[in-house]
């Protein structure tokens, strides 16, 4: 169980305050149950050994559930492990052996946790949990300790979604299919119940994400009434779906859940778990891969709080609050508006005209930038908000021809796109340069504009497309606008990559030809052959084994270290000169230009 931080006097001083001058009575908890039945084999007597379950790991409309709901029951290796989800508080476990016992009997002691395990049981046993009864007390009574954040939240979408025009207009403030996702905690005690009775619980409020608050508000010492805190998608994901949107709604309801949980971001990578999990999780892989891999490393950086454990760390990837701050809506003023100067030279790059600011849907972030950025050193330190949201993680981590020990990472795309990155000049090979693509200039929404296309309904009971599987779509339509039409889109792509594929394969071809004639003779052994120019870690273009070992890497020419580096972070880029095409073929062309002069030597 996570340890709870003691009140802050402040909290206690308004706490009293509150007490004194409220006649509000302070509320009582009594229990809800769910019931959940299993079978499993036939094992003498019953023990219970608890454990924590930190994330919300199933669907409820309207965000976090108000009542306990059984999540999962399942065979572990010594027993069986019971899962449920529900408010704070503390819950009681209990079972009976058949359907035809008359009663239950609680299986271990209540406990703030959410899971058993229980070690022993008999076959074909049933399982109902028990937990506190939501009381909800709605925003204004959070507002007495909050109200910073609630005057954030109140600007909102959410906190509007009671009184939305395209909502009141379709008749969902008096549909109940509709309500549970627009209220809160409708169908519950004290939820909302109708716009005369419980006006205060319309819309979309801090208790839909945190849970039922008024014991909390009542009693804010009280550590088991704390609301909780959670940042996996499911919590989003129970209203931003389309699995419990009427038929009648789902034209406007974007599967935005369904569409992530199918995407590359969904999950912690399962190489980084056992990493994270490992000698060096802690003071290695957490701090600097989590920052980008892990939704909860991310959050716990962003808020400044204390880091994960490995379980946490590898327990949620990169969910909508890492993109996205449920208490603000940021307005960003679109860099991509008016004047661009190059950072390197000082001239003018482009003039397109003012566009005004960008709305951008509760992001942390701009959808656009054109400042160089590099993930390196302490987050603290080096995190810019101003840099484009993709751009926070796609970037290519600050490498540098002198690195030896593997390629630049797999992320070089933002410093790509505006082309910052890679040598273009072997005799001065550490001079910055500025030269952007025409995608990073003139798609106002840049990484957004093409990864994040968005489609309108097909037709009545037909969910429009969200954007959220971050796949390009394959029918270039979103391109016709610039390239005159789809098929000249898809045609330069086409040209584009095959050139780039093409010239990524004669850089390549020449570093394998240094390596097996030119390279000197103690690399050019067995044990490295072809793979003599690669890094001591050769990267995805030698596989086969080890590159040259430290000592060795100072025997590889600059030239040949120069060239393997350009030709990776075009490689890495992964769009095949598509983000930048003129600048991944210079990136190329010098490389091989470099390839060569050793070749002559």
């Amino acid at each position: 169980m996570r340890a709870l931080a003691a009140p802050c006097e402040n909290c206690l001083r308004q706490h009293n305050r509150r007490l004194m001058n409220s006649n509000r009575p302070l509320w009582t908890t009594r229990m809800l149950l769910v019931t959940l039945a299993m079978a499993f084999g036939a094992v003498p007597s019953e023990s219970v050994n608890a454990q924590s379950v930190p994330h919300l790991t199933i669907l409820q409309p309207g965000g976090m559930p108000g009542s306990p709901v059984m999540t999962g029951v399942g065979r572990v290796t010594n027993g069986v492990s019971v899962t449920w989800d529900g408010p704070p508080g503390a819950y009681q476990l209990f079972q009976k052996r058949s359907l035809k016992d008359a009663s239950w009997q609680a299986v271990g002691a209540a406990s703030l946790l959410r899971q058993a395990t229980i070690t022993s049981l008999t076959s074909n046993a049933f399982f109902r949990v028990s937990g506190p009864t939501p009381q909800y007390a709605g925003a204004a009574t959070c507002a007495e300790c909050h109200a910073e954040v609630l005057n954030t939240v109140v600007h909102t979408a959410h906190f509007g979604a009671f009184s939305n025009a395209v909502f009141v207009a379709k008749g969902g403030q008096t549909n109940s299919s509709c309500l549970p996702c627009h209220t809160v905690g409708y169908h519950l005690p004290t939820g909302f119940a109708n716009q005369s009775a419980t006006p205060q619980l319309a819309g979309v409020q801090c208790e839909n994400c945190h849970g039922p608050a008024a014991n909390h508000a009542a009693n804010p010492i009280d550590p088991t009434a704390i609301p909780r805190v959670e940042v996996a998608a499911t919590l989003c994901g129970g209203c931003h779906n389309t699995q419990f949107v009427p038929a009648l709604a789902a034209s406007y309801h974007p599967p935005y859940y369904e569409e992530w949980n199918a995407s590359p971001h969904q999950s912690v990578l399962a190489e980084l778990k056992a990493d994270f999990a490992g000698s060096s999780g802690t003071s290695v892989f957490i701090p600097t891969c989590g920052r980008c891999h892990s939704g909860t490393v991310r959050e716990a950086f962003l808020e400044d709080t204390p880091l994960p454990n490995a379980q946490e760390a590898s327990a949620v990837g990169i969910a909508c609050a890492t993109c996205h701050d449920a208490h603000q809506v940021n307005v960003f003023t679109n860099v991509l508006s008016g004047v661009i100067t190059n950072p390197v030279t000082g001239g003018v790059v482009v003039s397109n005209g003012p566009v005004g600011g960008t709305y951008t849907t509760q992001l942390r972030n701009p959808l656009s930038s054109v400042l160089d950025y590099h993930v390196t050193g302490d987050f603290t330190t080096n995190y810019n908000p101003a840099i484009n949201v993709c751009a926070q993680c796609h970037n290519d981590r600050g490498p540098s021809y002198k690195d030896t020990s593997r390629p630049p990472h797999n992320s070089p795309q933002y410093n790509m796109l505006i082309g910052t990155t890679g040598v273009l000049d072997p005799n001065n090979p550490d001079v910055p340069h500025f030269q952007p693509g025409s995608h990073a200039l003139f798609i106002t929404n840049q990484c957004v504009g093409c990864h994040m296309q968005t489609a309108p309904s097909a037709g009545p009971n037909q969910p429009p497309t969200a954007g959220h599987h971050f796949q390009i779509d394959n029918n270039y339509s979103v391109c016709a606008s610039c390239h005159g039409s789809a098929a000249n889109a898809s045609n330069t792509v086409v040209f584009v990559q095959g050139l780039i594929s093409g010239q990524i394969q004669t850089v390549q071809a020449s570093l394998v030809n240094w390596a097996t004639n030119k390279a000197p003779a103690i690399l050019g052994t067995a044990d490295y052959g072809t793979r003599a120019w690669e890094y001591t870690t050769p990267g995805e273009l030698s596989p086969g084994g080890p590159g040259p070992n430290t000592a060795q890497q100072g025997l590889i020419p600059l030239n040949i270290k120069m060239a393997r580096f350009n030709l990776y972070l075009v490689f890495h880029d992964a769009s095949f000169g598509v983000h930048n095409p003129l600048y991944s073929l210079a990136l190329l062309n010098t490389a091989q230009s470099m390839v060569e002069t050793e070749l002559k030597k």
